[in-house]
């Protein structure tokens, strides 16, 4: 038992988080020189704001899934992702990849990725099968899908909709046939104020291990 210093809540929402974050900086780099850390979780379920949140303590930039899928290949992306994103990174070098534009439904200008010693990868897939041999560790955001695709739908918007019906379906089947939540080091759960990381399926997985069962007991919301 605490005595309550620790969890402070209403005084520190953030604590979870700068613990996580000083641990990522801790693991060993996963390819070439960068700790390349997975967020994944089904579409809603809110990837993008804690990545958002994670990158500002970790000072790490971001690559949002979003950027290398397209209306014709919502999971087919891994080969854009190997060239454009993975190989450079893993020579040390800048990656510039070419980010999707959802309303031209074309590919822009690149865009470059630095090989920062964190660099954070969230969306829809990021633990998958292709991408955990190059992973430091897999986040997953631990909502059920049809809660997270309401808040989606709800964020979207009707003019949305068909696309979410369409979504929904690649979703289910993608998780399926490359489920990430088994291989997933940490579970994060939103909760009011802040996160709540708990050890995930993975636990066992050695040096991917950052949050431990004492860890988990003291960044409760």
């Amino acid at each position: 038992m605490t005595d309550g210093t620790d969890l402070a809540p209403d005084r520190d929402p953030d604590l979870a988080l700068r613990r996580a974050a000083a641990a990522l900086r801790a693991l060993p780099p996963s390819c070439g020189p960068v700790r390349l850390i997975a967020v994944d979780g089904h579409a809603g379920s809110g990837k993008s704001t804690f990545a958002a949140r994670l990158a500002g303590l970790l000072d790490a930039p971001v690559l949002h899934l979003d950027d290398l899928a397209s209306h014709e290949e919502l999971f087919a992306w891994t080969g854009r992702m190997r060239e454009q994103v993975l190989l450079p990174l893993s020579r040390g070098e800048v990656a510039p990849y070419h980010p999707y534009d959802w309303n031209l439904r074309a590919f822009g200008a690149p865009r470059e990725l630095p090989p920062a010693p964190v660099v954070l990868v969230e969306g829809v897939g990021a633990g998958r099968r292709a991408l955990r041999p190059f992973l430091a560790a897999l986040l997953w955001m631990e909502r059920d899908p049809e809660e997270s695709w309401a808040r989606g739908r709800h964020r979207d918007g009707p003019a949305q909709s068909a696309f979410w019906d369409g979504w929904t379906v690649a979703e289910t089947r993608h998780f399926s046939e490359d489920p990430s939540r088994p291989f997933a080091d940490t579970l994060v759960q939103e909760c009011p104020g802040g996160y709540e990381l708990l050890p995930g399926p993975q636990v066992t997985a050695g040096p991917n291990q950052f949050i431990t069962e004492r860890d988990s007991s003291r960044t409760r919301k």
